[in-house]
């Protein structure tokens, strides 16, 4: 395996179109939290979690799933082809939203570009879903292949070792990444992960576990390329522990008052947006005023996204099966 990985992380190290791709979904996950969090304090932010975004999503084929994780919902979708105004529609509850403003975007993907969101209201049953899409693909015959990702508060959940341990028994091509931002809300992960790591789990399922710097966009995206080809062959799940951390508080509301503001220094000066931005630059895979200029297209195109939907009519109540219970209320 440490072969490989060298070997992976060397040729997305040199891949100029992927890793621009990544970088710039990585500058609009942080200008999404930007205006987003800015609209709603209940937004969850995805600061400092930016590389575990990129390296999921990139470079999946049309036919692949997406289960992501509720922090980093909207550029998943994103990558996945989603209309980033119909999604931040969705988050305001508009009726230009995928839901007609039923529900809201960051809970709930689009499934039409085969995003899977969080349907049941809770966390861990995503990855019973992930298990059931690479299921149907593989009684299909398809090598599509499924990516879900959690928290690692979920990998203390029964459906998380339900989910794996079906994965495992029939070889379903499910990569699982835990995007351990090291916060369960406020309880720290070195309280509620017994095991040493989420990632040491996997062998008692059979399956491949690797802990990988969440932070570094670059190996992250080398180990997922290598579960991915594993999938592929049919040669069942991995599961991937990306070590990172959450440089907000749970939502943009909460102050976080529950850690050291010395503790957060230290993380944010491990950005990895400003690590993947000092590879391409050092590399000339990216020029100094075309980064400027992506930045601020994609402030731009948020900003503008973001008005737009601000703007669309909101549902009736007749769209929402609210009348009646309007009319109960009134009489």
């Amino acid at each position: 395996m440490n072969a490989d990985f060298a070997e992976a992380r060397a040729r997305v190290a040199e891949d100029g179109a992927l890793l621009r791709s990544m970088y710039e979904l990585m500058l609009l996950t942080r200008e999404i939290d930007r205006v987003a969090g800015k609209a709603d304090g209940h937004w969850h932010a995805c600061e400092g979690e930016e590389a575990v975004i990129a390296a999921c999503y990139s470079g999946l084929r049309p036919e692949d799933f997406a289960v992501p994780h509720y922090r980093g919902m909207l550029p998943a979708s994103v990558a996945r082809g989603a209309d980033l105004r119909a999604l931040l529609a969705g988050l305001a509850g508009k009726t230009t939203g995928h839901s007609g403003g039923r529900y809201r975007s960051d809970v709930c993907g689009p499934i039409e570009h085969r995003v899977i969101g969080l349907y049941s209201g809770a966390l861990g049953p995503t990855l019973s879903y992930a298990a059931g899409t690479a299921l149907a693909a593989k009684l299909d015959r398809r090598d599509a292949v499924t990516i879900a990702v959690f928290g690692d508060g979920t990998s203390n959940r029964g459906d998380f070792h339900e989910a794996l341990n079906l994965a495992a028994v029939l070889k379903l091509g499910v990569v699982y990444v835990c995007q351990n931002n090291q916060f369960a809300i406020s309880t720290p992960a070195a309280q509620g992960v017994g095991a040493r790591s989420i990632a040491d789990r996997a062998p008692g399922y059979g399956i491949p576990g690797v802990a990988a710097d969440g932070n570094d966009a670059i190996g992250l995206r080398a180990a997922i390329e290598i579960a991915i080809e594993r999938a592929r062959r049919g040669d069942g799940p991995t599961l991937i522990e990306a070590l990172t951390y959450r440089i907000s508080g749970h939502l943009v509301a909460d102050p976080a008052g529950y850690r050291p503001a010395e503790e957060v220094a230290a993380w944010r000066s491990r950005d990895p947006l400003a690590r993947l931005q000092r590879h391409l630059l050092e590399c000339g895979l990216l020029k100094r005023d075309e980064d400027e200029r992506l930045a601020r297209e994609a402030r731009e195109r948020v900003d503008a996204a973001m008005a737009q939907a601000q703007a669309d009519p909101d549902p009736a109540a007749d769209a929402l099966g609210l009348q009646a219970v309007f009319a109960e209320a009134r009489s």
